[in-house]
């Protein structure tokens, strides 16, 4: 879909890839750096993510790139392919922007690229975007999610004050995917196996003895689970909606440009059912 009339087009950052590391067997680390990251910044946020765009395989683009431009001259099967990933830790003093991702072989695109991509090469991204940080007026945390989410949960962790009361889930495929985080409140580690995606988490989450006061809560991962979880906190615990940030990053069977398609109209749906069970 072509930008909308007097929309302002969204900056395009510039950047090279300094190196690269696996962090699990399903994991790989890039950090980005370089001249191309002068005026990038990132606020408080420790859910902020950026677009990486892709182009099509075969196709370059003149330079200095400019994305309307592309948009405008070019046909709509040449245009940069985005993928959203979460900026796992932004160094202002050293310009180094990491993001970690989730990888499954050669399956999808950003992550055979991570798998692949070398230092010297460019990549281009728009951003950042954000909403959340850990509320300190909060009585405590919950923070729920499956590997997608895992970034942002770690950013958050480590924003924490010592001593904050916190619970944390994370749903990932075995202890191999574990990984280490700056941060004194304990991770529950829910190894998914042979079990569906998800269904760990909405059970540790059903069984917790929630603690007196209010929490501020961060849902996110594969859009079923986080359903199924919006249920459980919206209507049976009755959390706010503006103490609650979640989402489906991603859906079951969908690519990314399928589910931003459906997204809006499947948020809808569930808050429009959730509403009515409200009302009865």
């Amino acid at each position: 879909m072509a930008e909308r009339p007097g929309r302002q087009p969204r900056r395009v950052h510039s950047a090279l890839v300094v190196r690269t590391e696996r962090l699990t067997p399903h994991m790989q680390r890039v950090v980005l750096g370089g001249e191309g990251l002068a005026d990038f910044a990132a606020g408080t946020c420790t859910d902020h993510y950026v677009k990486l765009l892709f182009p099509p395989v075969g196709v370059t683009y003149p330079e200095p790139f400019d994305l309307q431009r592309v948009r405008d001259e070019l046909p709509r099967e040449q245009w940069p392919v985005t993928r959203t990933y979460t900026v796992r830790q932004w160094d202002a003093e050293h310009r180094e922007l990491t993001l970690d991702f989730v990888i499954h072989g050669d399956e999808g695109l950003a992550g055979p690229w991570a798998m692949r991509v070398r230092p010297g090469e460019t990549v281009r991204f728009m951003g950042p975007g954000g909403a959340y940080a850990p509320d300190p007026g909060a009585d405590w945390h919950l923070l729920v999610g499956d590997e997608s989410a895992l970034p942002a949960i770690a950013c958050a962790l480590e924003a924490l004050p010592r001593g904050a009361r916190a619970y944390t889930f994370v749903e990932i495929s075995g202890p191999e995917e574990e990984q280490k985080i700056d941060s004194d409140v304990e991770v529950v580690w829910l190894h998914r196996g042979a079990r569906p995606h998800g269904e760990a988490l909405v059970e540790a989450v059903r069984n917790l003895e929630f603690p007196e006061g209010r929490v501020h809560a961060f849902v996110h991962g594969e859009a079923h689970f986080v359903k199924q979880l919006r249920h459980l906190l919206r209507i049976e615990r009755h959390v706010p909606r503006e103490d609650l940030s979640i989402s489906g990053y991603w859906r079951r069977g969908h690519d990314e440009e399928g589910w931003q398609a459906s997204k809006r109209e499947w948020n809808a749906r569930i808050e429009a059912e959730q509403e009515s069970v409200s009302a009865a």
